[in-house]
């Protein structure tokens, strides 16, 4: 079974940057989905962005409305992991930041989460 831990959280000041790592234990994320949510204090879980195998043996990524253009998913599969960056970050992007992926592609839903690690960004 596959475990995801976090690593990057800190604090940042508004319009700054940076770089969220999720590690990949127990299986490979070659051709798999890999999805980063966010919970805010007070606030339902959301979506970021993800990176999906799709049936054309490639991967797409997509985000959340909210943060086109700022943030950027990629993966490095040699090293198991994949990388937030997040650029021009705002106040009210203070959340927790969590990784998931899905033990099969074709599931609606991501069932496996990390622990999350927490982004503060001061105004």
């Amino acid at each position: 079974q596959v475990q995801l831990v976090e690593s990057g959280g800190g604090l940042v000041q508004a319009g700054g940057s940076l770089r969220l790592s999720c590690a990949a234990s127990g299986r490979t994320i070659q051709g798999y989905t890999m999805g980063w949510f966010r919970q805010a204090p007070g606030k339902e879980r959301e979506f970021v962005g993800a990176t999906e195998w799709n049936s054309w043996l490639s991967y797409m990524t997509h985000y959340a409305d909210s943060v086109k253009g700022r943030f950027t998913i990629s993966r490095d599969n040699a090293k198991n992991t994949v990388y937030l960056q997040m650029n021009t970050v705002k106040p009210d992007e203070t959340a927790v930041y969590y990784c998931a992926t899905k033990t099969r592609n074709e599931q609606r839903t991501y069932d496996t989460w990390g622990q999350g690690t927490q982004v503060n960004v001061s105004s």
